[in-house]
């Protein structure tokens, strides 16, 4: 007999696969269906799957949600739906934060450098198409690299399984943000826009699939 958490894992990759299908073909209905899907049934999957779960948690998906929603509509809610995802990241942070034992500065520094010149990087690229939108995507650039950060120190001082899911969540999300910058800001390639769907719900699972095992231990 197939159980809930298998159903809507199933679930989950039929609704990702779809939302794929519309980035690719560029079908708005299909889009405007299953983009808003992905959070509600990754939340309901994290539900089923744990006894005791997190309100931090399912709030940082139901904020997810919103950016999802408000970004397919980037011509006028652009700013809404990045600050959306900026709340999102801190939840996520707080969540990961509550983990990390006392570290060293030295490493902390060394762990922040490395993602904060990554981020310097992209918006040397993107800068000069920024314009008023400049304020807001170093903000969400900061607490994203922060977010990387806290899940590179989890992982390096406690090197089990689940925060290896969270940081290669983080990592990816990174990378989905990153594409999706060059997309609107520097180079507007179609192959791009499949890349930064496929990435982020790949990045949001593997974030969820971390976040269940964790609740189980």
């Amino acid at each position: 007999m197939i159980t809930k958490k298998t159903f809507f894992s199933i679930l989950f990759l039929i609704i990702s696969c779809a939302d794929i299908y519309a980035t690719i073909y560029e079908h708005r209905v299909l889009e405007l269906i299953f983009k808003p899907l992905i959070t509600c049934v990754l939340a309901v999957l994290y539900l089923v799957s744990v006894t005791k779960p997190n309100f931090w948690f399912i709030s940082a998906l139901f904020f997810a949600f919103w950016g999802d929603v408000l970004l397919m509509f980037p011509e006028n809610y652009f700013v809404l739906g990045l600050l959306s995802f900026t709340i999102m990241h801190l939840i996520y942070i707080k969540l990961v934060a509550g983990y990390l034992p006392k570290i060293k500065m030295t490493t902390k520094l060394i762990s922040l450098g490395m993602f904060f010149l990554y981020f310097a990087g992209i918006i040397y690229v993107i800068q000069s198409n920024l314009k008023e939108l400049f304020i807001p995507v170093i903000i969400y650039g900061l607490i994203i690299s922060t977010f990387g950060t806290v899940s590179l120190l989890n992982y390096m001082k406690n090197k089990v399984t689940e925060n290896l899911w969270l940081l290669i969540g983080a990592l990816i999300f990174i990378i989905s943000d990153s594409v999706l910058a060059l997309y609107k800001f520097h180079s507007p390639a179609p192959i791009l826009s499949p890349i930064i769907m496929i990435t982020y719900i790949t990045a949001q699972f593997y974030i969820c699939k971390a976040f269940i095992a964790k609740s189980l231990l």
